[in-house]
């Protein structure tokens, strides 16, 4: 995240304002998703997985897509 120049600030806006694109119900060890929001017209996917236990949020990562890998709407990784 941070090598990638991402705040925890656009963490949480895109954490409190994304739309949930993919979900990953059989990772391990936690269920995942995919979000994207935007942060200031900057668009970021978020990695998080839920530990249903504790209710506990956990990143395990962020980054801005490559527009060149997904579809226009930043929703669909193309193959």
């Amino acid at each position: 995240m941070f090598k990638r120049e991402i705040s925890m600030n656009e963490v949480n806006v895109v954490l409190n304002s994304g739309d949930i694109i993919n979900e990953y119900p059989d990772d391990k060890p936690y269920p995942c998703f995919l979000l994207l929001g935007f942060s200031d017209h900057r668009p970021l996917h978020l990695v998080v997985a839920k530990d249903m236990d504790t209710e506990t949020c956990i990143l395990v990562t962020v980054y801005e897509p490559d527009k060149n890998m997904w579809s226009a709407d930043l929703k669909i990784k193309m193959k």
